[in-house]
């Protein structure tokens, strides 16, 4: 990325739609037939999921792809969970990106991420700052024949097969978006708009009908509110995108912008990314780089499969009692006995009956869990005890936006940590309420308050300390 080549075209922009300034340049490496032959490859395309999918949280991009060490250092720390690439393109600013590959698709797919692989193609006739280059084409003005802008749309249909390709030769899998960066340009302009608008219509017809997902991105005063003018009156000769990715630098963290660019029903539900803020610089785990921001709320939004344990027995409370041997009325709560023993099958330590009785099997079996977690061995059931119990399992990077098992171990952990006043809901989606929750707990035992459950986090977990 070269920061000085990107602020004066974002005041250009900012002069041609109010203030809703288009993204930042970014480039990425073309992909071509030696990443397509690649073994890697190959299986990416196999066992890579669907990207974004889907997801509500939040996201950056820049102009040269991250490295590997970069990447990790961000998931650990950063709030964000997606990330934008340019994956094609001619009028892209970096054209060459080393660390992009189709081996580090894969690998930040593995590890949580969303990708948002964009193309950065021809642009508007009217754009002064394209073409960049001597062999990257503007789209064509003319209105041609019944004033259809033949001319654009063969453009357009051309650029997303290319865009096909190379996300196939990144193991980006059929289904996932595809995103166009339309930049800003002077809405004004009767022929610069249609023709941009056949353009961006054509290569959506394409994407679709090559098995991907479409999505537009461009500023809330020009791409977006052309798009929308579009979907509102209804124009039969325009194929919209799938999704919209707004660019409206209001430092706002959702998916809203200005009734005037793009009104309330458009793209709703679940069909809009917002890049709210501009380049600046951020360092997260202790690494810095100069991005944008974005805020998704994409497919379903994040949500969590239903879950069951131990042929339905409950194991979410508000509260984990710590459990003592007791008979008659001292006798521990049935249901919380019940969801001790069935975790402790699930960690193979238990394979009593699920009776709620904390008996002798109970015992041995959460004496063994205390054994090997390396806790005093007693009869005695501590908070500690459930909080590394509840949380056992595989410990994926989770955050905002994060779904899945591994959320509601989480979220269930946190409710044995004290006796909350509003219990977490175990929801499986990591919400903002479990992130205070997270960043209150990191604060108490006196490790970095990121929100984020990585690595240090995990362990903390495990270890029970509260």
């Amino acid at each position: 990325m070269h920061p000085p080549a990107r602020a004066p075209f974002r005041r250009i922009l900012a002069a041609l739609a109010g203030g809703a300034v288009a993204a930042a340049l970014l480039a990425t490496v073309t992909v071509g037939g030696e990443a397509a032959a690649d073994e890697s490859t190959r299986s990416a395309r196999v066992t890579n999921p669907v990207t974004p999918g889907d997801f509500t949280g939040y996201g950056f991009d820049q102009c040269m792809t991250p490295s590997q060490a970069t990447m990790d250092r961000w998931l650990q720390s950063s709030p964000f969970l997606a990330v934008g690439v340019y994956a094609s393109g001619a009028s892209r600013a970096c054209r060459y990106q080393p660390e992009l590959t189709a081996g580090w698709v894969s690998t930040q797919l593995r590890k949580g991420w969303r990708i948002l692989p964009i193309t950065l193609g021809p642009q508007a006739s009217c754009q002064p700052r394209f073409p960049r280059y001597g062999d990257d084409p503007t789209i064509i003005p003319k209105p041609g024949a019944q004033g259809r802008y033949g001319k654009a749309r063969k453009q357009g249909s051309a650029e997303a097969a290319s865009s096909v390709a190379d996300a196939k030769a990144l193991g980006i899998v059929e289904g996932s978006t595809l995103w166009y960066d339309l930049e800003g340009f002077d809405l004004r302009d009767t022929r610069c708009r249609e023709s941009a608008l056949a353009f961006l219509s054509s290569w959506t017809w394409r994407i679709h009908r090559l098995g991907y997902q479409s999505g537009v991105y461009s500023s809330a005063g020009s791409g977006i509110k052309m798009l929308d003018d579009a979907r509102h009156n209804a124009r039969s000769d325009i194929e919209l995108p799938d999704q919209i990715w707004i660019a409206r630098w209001d430092g706002r963290a959702n998916t809203e912008t200005e009734a005037q660019y793009l009104r309330a029903d458009g793209w709703r539900p679940h069909a809009r990314v917002k890049q709210y803020q501009g380049g600046h610089d951020e360092r997260w785990g202790g690494v810095t780089i100069n991005i944008d921001r974005d805020y998704l709320d994409v497919g379903r939004g994040s949500v969590a499969a239903p879950e069951t344990h131990c042929d339905g027995v409950h194991i979410g409370f508000g509260t984990y009692p710590t459990i003592v041997p007791g008979t008659g009325e001292d006798a521990p709560p049935v249901r919380r006995v019940k969801a001790l023993q069935c975790l402790l099958h699930e960690q193979g330590l238990y394979s009593g009956r699920f009776n709620g009785v904390y008996n002798t099997a109970t015992q041995s079996a959460a004496q063994a869990f205390q054994t090997k977690r390396g806790f005093p061995v007693s009869t005695t059931w501590t908070k500690r005890s459930w909080m590394s119990l509840l949380i056992a399992g595989d410990r994926p990077v989770v955050k905002y936006g994060s779904a899945g098992p591994a959320v509601r171990r989480v979220q269930r952990a946190l409710n044995a940590v004290t006796d909350r006043a509003t219990p977490l809901r175990a929801t499986g989606v990591f919400d903002a309420t479990t992130t205070i929750a997270v960043r209150a707990w990191q604060k108490s035992i006196g490790i970095e308050q990121s929100g984020v459950v990585g690595t240090v986090a995990w362990k903390a977990f495990a270890a029970g300390r509260r």
